[in-house]
């Protein structure tokens, strides 16, 4: 849609509408209906109030001006529905946001070649459920899970199973597990997250053959990914809707999410929460402290515990919180 007005130079300027796919540092490609435009932004974008380092973001539905060129200049951001923000690993007083208005997220894990930290998954998902976005977890690699690696695939399932989230193990080396993530992602826009090295990228060239997506080795002496994608970008699904690929994450540092609705965010947590003998325990001190007690009990894994007391405590500088 569009509209056209004359300025004060009497050039002929059309205003559209249209939704971001890629970002490139200073350029934006909007997708207005057949076509694609390079756009800049023009003025100042901010977000309550928080320092973003990207104030233009895939998924963004925006209004641009453009004088029926190539190029075009955003002039206004639409209303995001949702987004997944997290803190900039290069500032520590600056945010990233990854992606906005998704339907649903896919976070990629591997429980070897790379491992998956598992308070990287617990930020995330924080993050995912503060900003009303469901998650799927995708574990993939499953062809190279050994012996000694599948109580540990299990006992995950089982520990994020019971927070509430679905699972699905797949292997896209042996192309195992895709058609029920297609089902899944059909006519919805999802983006697709993880560790650098976990496999987003070999997924999307699997079932989007046309973009030969480039995929990077893994570092063998340290076990981790190398980036293979530089930029977020939205891609069409031949089954219908789309899924933004995104750059791998090192880390995940929590934005604009106060000390006590952290433990809101983690669902096995809130629910056992209802048992405690104080309506505001933190579940680090207080007596009486019914997730304290699943722990013990062994209901609730340690990790979550772990994780949630961490981000509570702020004692990685890296992930700090707020």
């Amino acid at each position: 849609m569009y509209f056209s007005i004359v300025n004060s130079y009497n050039y002929l300027l059309i205003l559209n509408t249209g939704v971001v796919i890629k970002t490139t540092g200073s350029c934006h490609l909007v997708k207005d209906g057949n076509r694609i435009v390079r756009c800049k932004i023009r003025g100042i974008f901010r977000e309550k109030n928080i320092k973003i380092t990207n104030p233009v973001a895939v998924g963004d539905n925006v209004q641009y001006e453009s004088d029926n060129h190539d190029g075009g200049i955003i002039t206004r951001i639409e209303s995001r529905k949702n987004y997944i923000i997290r803190r900039s690993s290069n500032f520590s007083k600056e945010a990233h946001i990854i992606a906005s208005n998704i339907d649903q997220a896919l976070l990629m894990i591997a429980v070897s070649m790379p491992e998956t930290p598992l308070e990287f998954i617990d930020r995330f998902l924080l993050t995912a459920e503060a900003y009303h976005i469901p998650v799927v977890l995708i574990i993939n690699k499953t062809d190279l899970i050994t012996k000694d690696k599948t109580e540990k695939l299990q006992s995950f399932k089982q520990t994020y199973t019971f927070a509430g989230y679905t699972c699905i193990e797949m292997s896209v080396n042996e192309k195992k597990g895709i058609d029920s993530l297609i089902e899944i992602m059909r006519n919805k826009t999802n983006l697709l997250a993880g560790n650098s090295g976990v496999g987003k990228s070999s997924l999307i060239n699997l079932i989007c053959p046309d973009m030969n997506l480039k995929t990077m080795d893994i570092s063998v002496s340290h076990k981790t990914g190398k980036h293979a994608t530089t930029y977020a970008e939205m891609i069409p699904l031949p089954s219908g809707g789309y899924i933004i690929d995104t750059p791998g994450l090192r880390g995940f540092g929590i934005v604009d999410i106060e000390k006590n609705e952290i433990g809101l965010y983690f669902n096995d947590i809130f629910r056992i929460s209802q048992g405690c003998s104080f309506y505001n325990c933190t579940h680090i001190h207080e007596p009486g402290c019914a997730v304290r007690k699943a722990v013990e009990n062994g209901i609730l894994a340690p990790s979550r515990y772990q994780s949630y007391v961490n981000i509570f405590t702020d004692q990685n500088e890296k992930y700090r919180t707020g």
